[in-house]
């Protein structure tokens, strides 16, 4: 379905996504994706969130970590203008 057919008729777009995906397409090429909220629900159950993955215990016990950022280009401070 293209975004134009989309936006003329969201109500056959809902229908149409009661029997599966409907890829909402923009200038022929996929852009979004119109599925049921159950459907959407099941296809993330089980993956963990950020939290989770900030929370996991390979990260969480281990706080000694190399971190070497990269230096930034240029100076950092300037002189102040007084005038």
């Amino acid at each position: 379905m293209t975004s134009r057919e989309f936006n003329q008729d969201v109500g056959r777009a809902k229908r149409s996504a009661e029997s599966g995906p409907v890829v909402i397409t923009d200038r022929g090429r996929p852009a979004f994706v119109l599925l049921r909220h159950d459907v959407y629900t099941s296809l993330i159950a089980g993956r963990p969130g950020i939290r989770d993955l900030l929370d996991s215990s390979d990260i969480a016990g281990d706080t000694d970590f190399a971190f070497e950022p990269s230096p930034l280009p240029g100076s950092l401070t300037r002189p102040a203008d007084l005038g």
